[in-house]
């Protein structure tokens, strides 16, 4: 099965090891984003009873009535925090809805920073009625950036780059941790619509936790839809459009979709992908000569959020 192919890596080999077990991992990590776009990852110490409560926090959330959550919708700032209503968003060749509602959660900056100040990364926007969203949902974003400093560390190390390459370049970054609830399939669900079309990542690095229900899917570099079957307690990670542009398609963005349970229900699927950027004034410059232009990173995601209907 194709999907064998695609290599469990194990954390500690990296943070714990020498010598040729470190390389191993390195090695293994950065040839599995190469040829699949996807690695999956263990030992990453994240705690199972967080990601439990995180689940249940946003059980409770997306339980709201529609009129509160959509006080806290953002769309003078593309969608970057707070909620998104459900049938909003588009994949980028589509304008067939996705059917699902997400909440973003972001990097807390002081009001003082300049990027506050600016707007460039907007404040969070946490809902009132469940305050153990705001405390659960911030220390799951800390855990998984720390985790994917240590993976870019050894991306960084792949590709041949300075330690500490990567971790310059999100500093302060508009990393974004959506919170994802795909309701079961109503009776006005448009024609052809799923839960999430076809689509590629934006940002540099995507870290998925397992989400509550199967249904997320790869494409192979052969045309051929695969579903990606996570191992116990372990983080599905691919490689977005930036990164593919940054390494001049050395480490590209695989297209993967999430597709509707048998029957259309499933008792609703929840998901919590951390979506980890460059600083937005980051510029973007292939490794490779002449593969593209440079682009600064925020000039670059607001381009995307239009394609997908996030901003105009």
């Amino acid at each position: 099965m194709v999907m064998d192919r695609v290599p469990v890596v194990d954390l500690r080999d990296y943070s714990e090891g020498q010598g040729e077990r470190r390389a191993k991992f390195v090695r293994v990590l950065g040839e599995g984003l190469e040829k699949f776009g996807f690695v999956s990852v263990v030992g990453h110490r994240v705690d199972e009873q967080l990601l439990a409560r995180a689940y249940a926090v946003a059980t409770e959330t997306f339980a709201l009535p529609t009129e509160n959550k959509r006080r806290y919708e953002t769309p003078e700032d593309g969608r970057q925090r707070g909620y998104t209503s459900f049938g909003i968003e588009h994949a980028k060749y589509t304008t067939v809805p996705d059917l699902k509602e997400f909440w973003h959660v972001g990097r807390e900056l002081p009001a003082e920073h300049p990027q506050r100040q600016s707007g460039v990364v907007p404040a969070n926007r946490f809902p009132e009625e469940v305050p153990a969203f705001r405390t659960t949902m911030l220390e799951l974003f800390s855990g998984i950036e720390a985790f994917s400093l240590q993976l870019f560390d050894a991306i960084g190390e792949y590709l041949g780059q300075p330690p500490a390459f990567f971790r310059e370049m999100v500093r302060d970054s508009n990393t974004l941790l959506r919170v994802i609830h795909y309701p079961d399939l109503g009776p006005d669900a448009p024609e052809g619509a799923v839960r999430s079309a076809a689509h590629e990542d934006i940002n540099l690095l995507t870290v998925l936790p397992a989400a509550t229900q199967p249904g997320l899917e790869l494409m192979t570099r052969d045309g051929e839809w695969v579903p990606i079957d996570t191992p116990p307690n372990a983080m599905v990670c691919d490689t977005g459009d930036m990164m593919a542009l940054l390494t001049a398609n050395q480490l590209p963005a695989t297209t993967h979709r999430v597709v509707n349970p048998p029957g259309g229900r499933d008792g609703g699927r929840y998901s919590m992908p951390v979506f980890l950027h460059p600083n937005p004034e980051y510029v973007i410059t292939p490794m490779k000569p002449g593969f593209a232009a440079p682009v600064k990173t925020r000039d670059f995601l607001f381009q995307r959020l239009r394609e997908i209907g996030l901003t105009k």
